[in-house]
This record gives C-alpha cells, sequence and structure tokens, in this order.
C-alpha cells in the first residue's frame, strides 16, 4: 500500500507538471472573462425578461382597470333605467375585477423590487468584469514581458555556455600551438647540432663517424705532403740556389 501511495503521489506530480507546463495563462485569463461575460449576458437577459413580465402584468392592470371602470359605468346605467338585478351583476363582476387588479398591482410591486436586486446585480457583475478585464491585461502585459526575460535570458545562459565550449577550443588550440612552437625549437636545435645530418649514414654511430673523420683527415695530410714533395715552392727555389 505504501509503495502505491508514493506512485499514486509521484504520477499526480507529473500530471500536474505536465498539466502546468501546458497551460497559458493568457489563454485561462481569456476563458475566465469569456465566463464571466457570459454571466453577465445572463443576468441582463434575466433582467430583459423581468421587465418584459412586469409589462404584461401592467398592460393586465389597465385593462382590468378599464373593466372596472366599466362594470362601475353598467352598474349605474342599470340602476338609472330601474335593473337593480343588472346593476348587482355589473357590481359583483366590479368586484372580482377589483380582486384580479389587486393581485396584478402587488405582483407588479414584487417584479418591480426583483427588478431592482437584478439591475444591482447587473452593474455590481458588470463592475467586476470591467474591474477583471484591467487587470486581465495588465496580467498578460507582465506575462509577456515575463516570457521575453525567459527568452532572452536563455539565450544569454545558451550563449554563456556556449562561450564557454569556445574558451575551452581556444585553451586546446593555444596548448596545441605552444607544443607545435616547443617541437619546431626542439627540430632547429637537433638539425644546428648534425643530429639529423646524414639520415641514410649507413647506420654509424658517433665514435664511427669519429674515426672517420680522423682517418680522412690523415688522409689529407699524407697527400698534402706528397704535393709538397711534388712541387718546388718559392722557399725550395731559394735554398736550390744558394747552394750552388
Amino acid at each position: 500500500m505504501g509503495m502505491l501511495s508514493r506512485m499514486s503521489t509521484v504520477v499526480k506530480a507529473k500530471m500536474n507538471r505536465l498539466i502546468d507546463n501546458a497551460e497559458d495563462p493568457k489563454e485561462t485569463l481569456d476563458y475566465a472573462y469569456e465566463k464571466q461575460l457570459e454571466m453577465l449576458r445572463d443576468v441582463k437577459r434575466g433582467v430583459v425578461e423581468m421587465v418584459t413580465a412586469k409589462r404584461r402584468l401592467e398592460l393586465q392592470a389597465k385593462k382590468a382597470r378599464e373593466n372596472v371602470s366599466k362594470l362601475d359605468d353598467q352598474a349605474r346605467k342599470a340602476l338609472g333605467m330601474g335593473r337593480e338585478d343588472l346593476a348587482r351583476v355589473a357590481l359583483e363582476r366590479k368586484q372580482t375585477a377589483l380582486a384580479e387588479l389587486d393581485g396584478l398591482d402587488q405582483q407588479i410591486v414584487d417584479m418591480e423590487q426583483e427588478q431592482e436586486k437584478l439591475t444591482a446585480a447587473e452593474q455590481r457583475i458588470q463592475a467586476k468584469v470591467h474591474a477583471f478585464r484591467n487587470r486581465k491585461e495588465v496580467i498578460k502585459a507582465q506575462y509577456s514581458a515575463a516570457q521575453a526575460q525567459v527568452r532572452i535570458g536563455s539565450a544569454l545562459s545558451g550563449l554563456s555556455e556556449e562561450m564557454g565550449d569556445v574558451s575551452l577550443a581556444v585553451e586546446r588550440a593555444e596548448h596545441k600551438t605552444e607544443s607545435m612552437k616547443a617541437r619546431a625549437g626542439a627540430i632547429d636545435e637537433l638539425a644546428a647540432a648534425g643530429v639529423l645530418d646524414d639520415p641514410v649514414g649507413g647506420g654509424q654511430d658517433d665514435i664511427d663517424r669519429e674515426l672517420s673523420k680522423i682517418s680522412a683527415s690523415a688522409s689529407v695530410e699524407s697527400e698534402l705532403a706528397a704535393l709538397k714533395a711534388s712541387v718546388d715552392t718559392p722557399q725550395q727555389k731559394q735554398l736550390s740556389g744558394g747552394q750552388s
């Protein structure tokens, strides 16, 4: 049961988050405003229906008064003609008409009171709807401004992350450049020291190379001595002339 309860809580939390993410406050406010307008229209319709019903009662009351006046005239005429029986019938009908008229008048009074209540309610609701509309537009403007700020913040955040990646790339490039410069300097130093000379030198080591240099130097000296012996230099010619 504990596991199921936790799962239910997690599901509800995720559903609430999904609903919250899907909900657009501007659409919600517009929908609430439309519902209030519908309620205001219903109240206005009720006021119109109340006024219409009162007008019908007033017309009935007018006819009842006219009937009372007519019956009163008939009773007077009947008595004038000596027809007391007809006068009595007219007066009886007059009483019925008066009772009906009293009922209509009372209904009209009651409906006027209800009309006043509905009219007052309509004015209150209309004032609230008007205030809600103004508040709604303010909230929508604030929400739009907040959305813009969030977008700008997201853009700046993304730019910061991108610049961070660029900085890392620049650091790597600088590190590689320094490494290449150091390698090039090392190659130049080795080339100046002669380490990189004669890449196909037959696998001689430094001792072999020194011995070769000594042998070559001895050959040069021997060849130079032989050349001196075979060529008369000015010094040898002076020595030869003095002896003779």
